[in-house]
């Protein structure tokens, strides 16, 4: 019987009986505290009718809807800074256009425009008075020589009536010379400084 009692099999045996008879007296059933919600009366009925690992947590619940409404304004934001961002390309792109523009026109309006430098105002004036001094088919004929600036720099600071004479005589030269003579003119018109030399 000493032997029956210190085996490993009755201790084994006597240890899951002493297990259920505890389990049985102990054993109670989960209490939800009720606030009278139907998520409440939904979990309680789960509780008593099915399996335990179908249990849910309403707080487990509202976190996973509050992260799903999040999830939903972090993609809707997301779209509204990509709708945005398009936006300001297009508004970059004609921003970019209408500055070339711009820059296109200044540098039309540039060489269009002949400007005079204070210093070469004497320098000009010498050579108004050079070119006045002569006949104006000689003047012409160096004039056909010069670049458009130039001439127009020089006839700046000559009379009316010397600039007039010059360019009869470079429009009797042909017509390349009578169209040179008209963008000549339209170059004196838009000149920057326009005070005749004094004689």
């Amino acid at each position: 019987m000493t032997r029956l009692l210190t085996s490993n099999w009755t201790a084994a045996i006597c240890g899951a009986v002493v297990y259920l008879i505890c389990m049985v007296f102990f054993w109670k059933t989960p209490v939800i505290p009720i606030d009278g919600s139907a998520a409440d009366a939904a979990a309680i009925a789960r509780v008593q009718t099915g399996p335990s690992w179908e249990f849910t947590n309403p707080e487990a619940d509202q976190l996973v809807a509050e992260l799903k409404s999040e999830r939903a304004a972090v993609k809707k934001r997301e779209q509204e800074l990509d709708e945005l961002a398009k936006r300001l390309a297009v508004e970059q792109t004609e921003v970019n256009q209408a500055t070339q523009s711009v820059h296109q026109l200044q540098l039309d309006f540039d060489k269009n425009v002949v400007r005079i430098k204070d210093e070469e105002t004497v320098n000009l004036k010498k050579l108004a008075k050079v070119y006045s001094d002569m006949s104006p088919e000689s003047a012409a004929k160096v004039f056909t020589e010069m670049e458009d600036q130039a001439v127009v720099k020089i006839m700046v600071f000559m009379k009316d009536t010397e600039t007039a004479a010059i360019l009869e005589a470079l429009a009797k030269n042909g017509q390349p010379e009578a169209r040179r003579v008209a963008g000549l003119s339209e170059s004196l018109r838009l000149a920057s400084y326009h005070t005749p030399a004094k004689k």
